[in-house]
C-alpha cells in the first residue's frame, strides 16, 4: 500500500475524498480498501483521526447483509477479549 488516502468528514457527517475533490459514502471507503488503497479519515472540525471507527462502521454494515462472515460467538469472544473495563 502506498500512502494513505485522506479523507476528511464534516460535521453534516459527510466524507470527503481530498485526492478526488469530491464527497464519498462509506461504500466507496469499502471500494478502497478492497482496491488496498489506504483511506486516513481525519474529522474536519477537530484534526482528530477516526479511520478505526469509520472502518468499524464499513464492517458493521456489512455484516448487517446477507454476506456476514462474523459469527456470533466470536463477536461475543471478542467482547469479552476486553474485559470489564473496555479497553
Amino acid at each position: 500500500m502506498s500512502e494513505p488516502r485522506l479523507i476528511k468528514k464534516y460535521p453534516n457527517r459527510r466524507l470527503y475524498d481530498t485526492e478526488l475533490s469530491r464527497y464519498i459514502t462509506i461504500e466507496d471507503i469499502r471500494a478502497l480498501v478492497a482496491a488496498r488503497t489506504r483511506p486516513r479519515i481525519i474529522e474536519q472540525r477537530s484534526g482528530a483521526d477516526i479511520t478505526r471507527s469509520v472502518l468499524l462502521q464499513v464492517i458493521a454494515e456489512l455484516e448487517l447483509g446477507s454476506a456476514a462472515r462474523l459469527s456470533e460467538t466470536f463477536l461475543a469472544e471478542l467482547i469479552g477479549s476486553y474485559g470489564e473495563r473496555g479497553g
